[in-house]
């Protein structure tokens, strides 16, 4: 993604509504998955400036790694230590080292040029029976001015995941889609961005503008509901991202 937009997410991951909601829908789905376990090899995939690195520690011991210093730099600045740099495409970890392995926004990316071979390693570096908790963007068509800006590749189909998954060595036990409540009006928002061509005079973070405290709140209500549904398994019918969990058989 452009160098900026570290900086942006490392200013926002703490407060903004999208990073807020989907953190705490990812931390519901991990505790359903491995309740009290506190003992456990993480690894972050993709960790970014490491807002949810940080919220992973609860179940055990984190490593995070990342290709880019922009990212890990203010990773290191919230008191995480063991970060690594490198590419999902080839991890510098041993075969089976991680119990859980998660994954959130990243082969999507121009910056992994081959998302089977990122699934592939992260089947490598997880121990038999160990899990991927994963969630990419969905619906190629809703390319907006964000995904511009982060440099996105590709959005996904829940099929696609699936497939993906089992073609790199994977079980899938949970697909759905997740942040559905905010479908609706995120497609009302690309379609005027096709008749809006933004300027270089333009807000330089469109998607992640941070609101005022109580529109925050109703926005982080809105994507969280959905910590009481996803982790029961509860299927959502339409969302803006797709969520999977699999295991490595």
């Amino acid at each position: 993604m452009e160098r900026e937009q570290y900086a942006i997410m490392a200013r926002r991951e703490e407060r903004h509504w999208w990073y807020t909601g989907m953190r705490r829908v990812a931390m519901a789905v991990l505790d359903a998955q491995l309740g009290d376990r506190r003992d456990l090899k993480l690894l972050d995939a993709g960790c970014g400036t490491g807002g949810t690195t940080v919220s992973l520690e609860r179940f055990g011991r984190v490593v995070g790694v990342d290709l880019v210093w922009e990212a890990l730099q203010p990773a290191r600045r919230r008191g995480l230590q063991r970060l690594a740099r490198g590419s999902v495409q080839q991890l510098p970890f041993a075969a089976g080292t991680f119990d859980v392995v998660a994954s959130f926004e990243v082969i999507y990316h121009l910056g992994v040029a081959d998302d089977l071979c990122a699934l592939k390693e992260f089947r490598r570096v997880l121990k038999h029976d160990g899990m991927l908790l994963l969630r990419v963007p969905g619906h190629d068509w809703l390319r907006g001015e964000h995904d511009r800006l982060v440099h996105t590749r590709h959005r996904y189909s829940p099929d696609e995941v699936s497939g993906k998954l089992e073609a790199a060595g994977f079980a899938v036990e949970q697909l759905t889609w997740a942040n559905a409540l905010l479908f609706p009006p995120a497609v009302a928002k690309r379609l005027a961005e096709r008749f809006h061509h933004a300027s270089e005079s333009d807000d330089a973070e469109p998607d992640l503008w941070q609101p005022p405290g109580p529109i925050n709140a109703v926005l982080e209500s809105a994507i969280a509901i959905e910590s009481l549904a996803i982790p029961r398994r509860v299927p959502l019918p339409f969302g803006l991202s797709v969520l999977a969990v699999a295991r490595a058989t």
